[in-house]
């Protein structure tokens, strides 16, 4: 399938919440993206933690290896903070990034959530795109946040 056709054919993927059979897959895309991936434990803790929310997205024709992102996030009262969203690398530039962030304030919204707030490695131009999409705007910077070497952009919305 190529990636027009994923665009088109928002009934090709489904969001389910992640399960621990999900955990290879996940740490996969991770470890494949992230300069500060979280381990396999740190998934098992957000899984466990009452106020965090993990799901993965999957194409439903592709059996056994089918995570192709996830997205992890937590709610108290009218707020949220999304943890962690990645795409698996041969699926972006897809719309997989902006299902999950549709998905994501879509569940909020029925939560009530009134201000979201996130941080991201400044120089990853492409996530910082995708939040401005979902009009997230910069609230601050966190100086070589990552690996010492890189600036966390902090950012915020309001529903």
């Amino acid at each position: 399938m190529n990636s027009r056709a994923l665009r088109m054919e928002r009934n090709v993927l489904i969001i389910e919440k992640m399960e621990a059979q999900d955990l290879d897959e996940v740490l996969e895309i991770e470890c494949s993206s992230s300069l500060s991936p979280w381990s396999k434990k740190m998934f098992v803790e957000e899984m466990e933690n009452p106020l965090a929310h993990c799901f993965v997205i999957r194409m439903r024709e592709r059996p056994g290896h089918s995570v192709i992102g996830f997205i992890c996030f937590r709610t108290i009262g009218d707020e949220s903070e999304l943890l962690n969203i990645c795409v698996h690398p041969q699926y972006r530039q897809t719309g997989i990034g902006r299902r999950l962030m549709e998905f994501y304030l879509g569940f909020c919204r029925k939560k009530r959530i009134k201000r979201f707030y996130l941080e991201v490695n400044a120089s990853n131009e492409s996530a910082v795109h995708l939040y401005q999409l979902f009009s997230y705007q910069s609230s601050g910077v966190r100086k070589k946040f990552y690996q010492g070497k890189f600036d966390a952009l902090l950012m915020a919305r309001k529903a």
